[in-house]
């Protein structure tokens, strides 16, 4: 078959097998060896499909009838999980969710980092894993003339409204819905995405898992909120735990949610929570992971794995506002933090003070360039972590952590196929790691956490 001649083409109907599931969990089939990727659909399944898109190597197809079904199939709780873009899983039975993660995890070691030796042990999931993210980002539109907010469809910008989300926590749900009827009734205009026109583009809320704080924050395509007092008051009044309410400007054309520009409107410009035993002020762009309780599990396998004595030097090489490197910090003689926002530094020596840690440093700057100096003024860490966004560790990173020497190189992966990548070029590097183990921080959705620990093939 040539690639350049797939053997189906848009809206042919046909009859697959269902033999794997993708990173996204899409299910995966195959037409004379040609991949079509099914939405909706779960390994074990023979469906009924229709062709909706044909790439030079593979299709997209949408279910019209079941054949067979899975035994793993479940009935989604959620009444939009069909059309809402947060959730990719719901319809997966939750063991059988955490299984196709650790497969994901194990795939990407054997075809992207070529280590198939590498053990992946089973995801640690959660007990309850219902209502876990302490943060909602919804925006609004004018549908018909009417104001919506709810979540984007799969890849889309068509918003599908909801009332009750199955995986935010409760507080998040009622303040979204109370910020919805108080900006309707008040006429305080939504943001028109195509024409660029109109003023509430999002509505951001974080809850306080063990404090209760409630944080609200209004995206906004202007400087100007008309009634801004009435909503305050509104606010306030409605929402129980409410310890700060903030408004961004966002007037550029932008998939971004927040601006960089922050107002306080009423109490203070953040709140505070706690991860553990360490306790964190959150202010609008801090990065704070969405599932607490999850976090202090995945920190855990971090503290673990480190094998700390109490006194070793540790360097958190993507520090954000300090969430690792302060809840090690009592375990350790000295932690250093380095990351490239200032403002993330900033709030990482606050909370530092807020938690009396006085053996913490943290520095604002790229870690690639910063590690290497510290190698020079005398710093050597037995243990270095690193945490990076979806697309891993520069190159560079890992060239100065290199150099630096560490007995332990702990990687705390939100992407298993750039730990896959790193943890190859790391085994170039002389340092390897035996065993990876994820963390379920995001139930009902295709992502997953993974903690590695890379040694020294000569210790």
């Amino acid at each position: 078959m040539s690639k350049s001649n797939p053997p189906v083409k848009p809206g042919d109907q046909l009859t697959i097998e269902i033999d794997n599931q993708s990173h996204t969990g899409d299910g995966v089939g195959k037409v004379d060896g040609f991949t079509i990727f099914v939405p909706s659909s779960l390994p074990g399944e023979r469906v009924k499909v229709k062709v909706t898109k044909v790439k030079k190597t593979y299709a997209h197809a949408q279910v019209e009838e079941w054949e067979t079904t899975s035994p793993d199939r479940v009935e989604p709780p959620c009444p939009v999980f069909e059309r809402c873009g947060g959730c990719q899983l719901q319809h997966l039975a939750y063991p059988a969710q955490l299984e196709m993660k650790r497969c994901q995890v194990v795939d990407s070691f054997a075809r992207i980092g070529g280590l198939e030796e590498v053990r992946v042990l089973p995801v640690r999931g959660m007990e309850q894993p219902w209502h876990y993210r302490n943060k909602a980002q919804v925006p609004f539109a004018k549908r018909r003339g009417e104001t919506v907010a709810g979540f984007y469809a799969s890849a889309s910008h068509a918003i599908v409204p909801f009332s009750h989300c199955m995986i935010q926590q409760d507080a998040n749900d009622r303040t979204i819905q109370i910020v919805k009827e108080a900006v309707v009734e008040l006429g305080i205009p939504p943001y028109e995405e195509k024409i660029h026109h109109g003023l509430l583009r999002h509505v951001m809320v974080r809850t306080g898992k063990q404090t209760g704080d409630v944080m609200v924050v209004l995206v906004t395509n202007g400087h100007r909120l008309p009634r801004k007092e009435e909503l305050i008051a509104r606010l306030k009044e409605s929402v129980p735990g409410l310890a700060s309410v903030v408004q961004n400007i966002h007037m550029r054309r932008s998939n971004r949610v927040l601006g960089q520009e922050n107002r306080v409107l009423w109490g203070q410009g953040w709140i505070e929570d706690a991860i553990g035993h360490v306790r964190f002020r959150i202010s609008p762009h801090s990065f704070f992971q969405v599932n607490p309780e999850q976090t202090v599990v995945l920190y855990e396998e971090v503290r673990r794995r480190a094998a700390l004595r109490g006194d070793e030097t540790v360097v958190d090489a993507y520090c954000g506002i300090g969430t690792i490197a302060l809840y090690l910090a009592r375990d350790v003689a000295q932690v250093y933090g380095v990351e490239s926002v200032a403002e993330a530094v900033e709030d990482a020596r606050i909370n530092a003070e807020l938690n009396g840690i006085k053996h913490a440093t943290f520095e604002t700057g790229a870690a690639e360039e910063v590690m290497p100096r510290w190698v020079k003024e005398g710093i050597n860490p037995d243990v270095i972590v690193v945490d990076p966004p979806r697309k891993g560790c520069a190159p560079e990173l890992l060239d100065a952590a290199m150099q630096m020497g560490p007995q332990r190189l702990i990687y705390v992966s939100c992407n298993p196929a750039t730990l896959a990548r790193d943890a190859a070029i790391l085994a170039e590097k002389g340092y390897f790691t035996d065993e990876v183990q994820p963390v379920d921080l995001f139930p009902h959705t295709h992502h997953v956490e993974c903690v590695a620990v890379f040694t020294p093939k000569d210790r």
